[in-house]
């Protein structure tokens, strides 16, 4: 049976940030109090270590479940299916809707459902779930819509990845610049015609690994409310990414029976430029070979990080030939592979 995706679509907010917008923040340190530099060194350092110059805010009318309704209509139009025929959506995000403006987290009921309401799928066999696993998750969507079809449960499955950070980020935080907003969708189906998800991976570490990314409070220690806010302990998610992610890379790809010359893209979580490239490059020497030109598209520069979202709206962007110097062709050996909340890592070898 051959388990690939039949269609993709992505949905990218309208609203760009740039750098220059956070001149004006008060960023304080984790304890309160300011930094010694000014925030055009500030910005100069982070642009340098994450490659990223702008990024894209959802409108205020517009909220998590509202991006991915819109990512997963044209994933559904270019599947050419009917949405009736879905057996289940499964949506991934980490925080719910949140309204414009407010605090509160909105996950009742669930992101999936709302989806399907939109969509005016009237089956009810059509099983609408979330997927919390941080920014993983549309990755683990995937291998679950696959686990799901393999086992003769599902024939269609619509997999989400959404999110809008820049609602539940600090603004006196300097890691707030590297969120943004964004959705991306597909459909995985058993099709002859379509691509074969070859072999996956996961893995879930919990000890002090737990909270790298966590909600705490405001860096403004003066703040009135007890709002909790995206946190992350950066260093440390940098270096157990580098160290993990590749080896969960390779275990895929040795799961696959896949050459490691075959492989011609890897879209990888968009989190953090020296990061990513950092994982690719150790992936690539634990086969003894350098990283080659081109491998590893990239829209962190102009999206920002959107969490969930940045794969299957990198995916969808360069399976459609919207990224300059970047292209998969029918046949192609790609790989997702992903790091995030948890901390969770997962992989897919794929063959479009």
């Amino acid at each position: 049976m051959t388990i690939g995706i039949t269609g993709t679509g992505s949905y990218i907010p309208s609203v760009t940030t740039t750098n220059e917008a956070f001149e004006t923040s008060e960023f304080l340190q984790s304890d309160g109090l300011p930094f010694e530099n000014d925030n055009q060194v500030i910005i100069q350092k982070f642009k340098a270590i994450t490659g990223i110059g702008e990024r894209r805010y959802a409108k205020s009318d517009l909220n998590t479940s509202d991006l991915g309704y819109r990512a997963a209509m044209k994933a559904i139009e270019d599947a050419g299916i009917d949405a009736e025929d879905l057996d289940y959506i499964i949506f991934a995000h980490n925080f719910g809707d949140v309204n414009y403006g407010h605090a509160q987290a909105d996950t009742v009921p669930s992101l999936a459902t709302r989806v399907k309401h939109h969509l005016g799928i009237i089956n009810p066999n059509c099983v609408a779930y979330d997927m919390l696993f941080g920014c993983p998750g549309w990755v683990e969507g995937v291998i679950q819509a696959y686990a799901f079809i393999k086992s003769g449960m599902a024939q269609k499955c619509l997999v989400i990845g959404a999110e809008t950070l820049s609602r539940v980020i600090d603004p006196h935080d300097r890691d707030s610049m590297i969120y943004s907003d964004g959705a991306g969708a597909c459909i995985v189906e058993a099709n002859p015609e379509s691509g074969a998800i070859l072999s996956h991976t996961s893995a879930t570490f919990t000890n002090e690994e737990a909270f790298y990314l966590y909600s705490g409070t405001s860096h403004k220690k003066t703040a009135t409310d007890n709002r909790q806010y995206i946190k992350m302990y950066g260093r440390k998610i940098y270096e157990f990414a580098i160290s993990h992610v590749p080896k969960a890379m390779k275990a895929c790809l040795d799961k696959s029976g896949t050459d490691i010359k075959e492989v011609k893209k890897i879209f990888i979580h968009q989190a953090n430029e020296k990061m990513d490239e950092a994982i690719v490059k150790r992936f690539y020497r634990l086969y003894g070979c350098e990283m080659p030109e081109g491998v590893m598209p990239m829209n962190i520069h102009q999206m920002g990080n959107s969490s969930v979202a940045t794969i299957p709206t990198l995916f969808d962007t360069v399976r459609h030939g919207k990224m300059e110097n970047q292209s998969i062709e029918k046949g192609d050996v790609v790989i997702f592979a992903s790091v995030g909340a948890g901390m969770n890592i997962n992989s897919i070898v794929y063959r479009c």
